[in-house]
């Protein structure tokens, strides 16, 4: 383990970050909610409430909802510099938006896996050919 700065992370902090997870993650995630706070109002409370379903229905992982929510800053960011309208970001169905945005992160993605893992168990008990790696034949 190395700090930001490539020297090797004292046995202290190493068992810190065992209980409290990455410095590192924590360390993005406030730089994001700073750019986060300083986007326009509309932009700000829209940002807030997909972020809201993404801590629900996102990545479990710190390092994928990390990369995750500071594409979602740049996009936001980049949608104020150019006047983009909110409803042109997310288009008449944010879920559906949001869903397209969530499938490009897939690692850390547990519905995935479950729905995978519950689509084979019920091929296997109706007597379907699942494969040795669990997908359908």
């Amino acid at each position: 383990m190395t700090t930001g700065t490539n020297e090797p992370k004292g046995r202290a902090l190493q068992y810190l970050e065992v209980i409290t997870g990455s410095l590192d993650d924590k360390r993005r995630y406030r730089q994001y909610k700073a750019r986060v706070k300083r986007l326009p109002e509309n932009y700000r409370t829209a940002v807030e409430a997909l972020e809201r379903y993404l801590m629900h229905f996102g990545p479990a992982d710190g390092a994928g909802a990390m990369s995750m929510f500071e594409d979602l800053a740049d996009l936001f960011e980049q949608a104020v510099a150019d006047g983009t309208p909110i409803r042109d970001i997310f288009g008449q169905d944010p879920v559906e938006f949001v869903e397209a945005f969530m499938a490009n992160y897939p690692a850390g993605q547990y519905r995935a896996r479950e729905r995978n893992r519950f689509t084979t168990a019920i091929a296997r008990a109706a007597g379907e050919d699942t494969g040795k790696d669990g997908t359908l034949r």
